[in-house]
């Protein structure tokens, strides 16, 4: 069998393994967020061509939150959801901290610019009208 058909059960390329695991839409992806420095394995910065292997720590900044994940399978296939989270195990604690991190941004987004919703088009007028100091 040819060697580059022939797929490596022991090791993976970590840009495919984020990308199987659905923490990212498309491998291209998985290879921006590591090459900004965002993906570490095993405490160390990476490149995208990096092998992986059951047992690798992954620590992961997604949208300014954290991930904190074990390796448990290797699969070269996309498959659902459901499948994709028997890839990984996540650390407990950076998924509690997450959790708080994200219940943190939802109180604290302001929304005191329109308290009542979208203004009107009467209330744009007036604002218009107050902004620029137009008379009636």
């Amino acid at each position: 069998m040819n060697q580059r058909n022939q797929h490596n059960q022991s090791a993976m390329r970590l840009d495919k393994w984020l990308w199987a695991a659905r923490f990212f839409k498309t491998r291209a992806l998985a290879q921006r967020h590591i090459e900004l420095g965002r993906v570490h394995v095993n405490g160390a910065k990476v490149k995208n061509s990096k092998n992986i292997q059951e047992g690798d720590i992954i620590d992961l900044t997604l949208n300014a939150l954290p991930y904190k994940i074990t390796v448990l399978q290797l699969n070269h296939m996309r498959r659902p959801a459901t499948e994709a989270r028997l890839l990984y195990e996540e650390d407990a604690a950076v998924a509690k901290q997450r959790e708080q991190q994200k219940a943190l941004d939802k109180a604290s987004r302001i929304t005191a610019a329109y308290p009542d919703g979208r203004p009107t088009k009467r209330d744009r007028r007036q604002l218009e009208k107050v902004k620029h100091g137009w008379e009636e």
